[in-house]
């Protein structure tokens, strides 16, 4: 008998991670300048195009319009805080004919239809902490470095402490469905990106001396908050990692310590309400 040759088919290619590749620096700056113009064009007329081809109403999602923070100058060489919101559920998913940011109020029969729980998709959580953060002291006085935010699904997301996240919902989910699939969303006519889509993992952009405090209710450290942060150095940026979904527990992967602010189960905005406070006292802000 003759042994059959095997038919070599095509290699499957391996999957990247997807990311905002602008932030590698050199290869955007080799762009030419027809592609930005050309790039430019496409951002402004894409959601109109996707109403069109729908039609089915649907908001259309502009660019965010950042603040300034005027007094963030005064305490930029001073110790600061990091934020990183942890399993937040952000995922997009074609419904009917477009494609939704699933949660669990306007989503539930198609969750259900998927055998997923519709329990598990709250990204009212997430932006609720991040509200709480925004409107801190601790960040109208520049204290505040930088908020990540990681997802469920692993997707990593830098949001820069003078964004205006909108206050509503709705229009919170619209953002987030724009930034996930165009994987940075600019301020309204400048070229600054205040939310962008980055490569993991999230050590590679906290400072080299911050301490990392992992918050979790099943911790056996349960701690004073107040005091916890009064005795913590004050000339090194503090990071705290927080849970942002409804259930579970956020891993030990890279916190220096894991500790618990309440004999309580408490909502990830209150926790950030709590420690914010504390440092606002910490570092005397009125």
């Amino acid at each position: 008998m003759v042994r059959p040759y095997a038919v070599k088919g095509k290699k499957r290619k391996k999957r990247e991670e997807v990311y905002d590749r602008e932030e590698e620096g050199e290869e955007q700056v080799a762009e030419q300048p027809v592609q930005d113009a050309k790039r430019d064009v496409i951002e402004k007329t894409s959601n109109s195009e996707e109403e069109a081809e729908e039609g089915k109403e649907k908001e259309v999602v502009n660019e965010l319009q950042g603040i300034p923070i005027a007094p963030s100058h005064q305490n930029a060489d001073k110790a600061g805080v990091i934020f990183i919101l942890e399993k937040a559920s952000l995922e997009v998913a074609k419904v009917g004919k477009s494609y939704q940011l699933l949660n669990s109020d306007d989503h539930a029969n198609f969750l259900r239809k998927n055998k997923r729980n519709p329990a598990d998709y709250r990204p009212d959580i997430v932006h609720q902490a991040l509200l709480m953060i925004l409107d801190s002291r601790i960040n109208k006085s520049g204290r505040l470095r930088a908020v990540y935010v990681r997802t469920e699904k692993g997707v990593l997301i830098e949001v820069k402490p003078y964004v205006r996240i909108p206050r509503t919902f709705k229009r919170f989910a619209g953002i987030m469905l724009q930034l996930l699939q165009k994987l940075s969303i600019s301020a309204v006519g400048k070229r600054e990106k205040l939310l962008r889509v980055i490569k993991n993992p999230v050590t590679q952009y906290l400072p080299l001396n911050s301490r990392k405090i992992g918050l979790s209710h099943s911790s056996d450290k349960l701690v004073n908050i107040n005091q916890y942060v009064a005795s913590a150095v004050s000339d090194a940026d503090i990071v705290f990692v927080v849970g942002a979904m409804a259930h579970g527990k956020i891993e030990k992967e890279y916190a220096d310590d894991f500790i618990s602010i309440s004999g309580f189960p408490l909502s990830a905005a209150y926790c950030i309400a709590m420690i914010t406070t504390a440092l606002e006292t910490k570092y005397n802000i009125l």
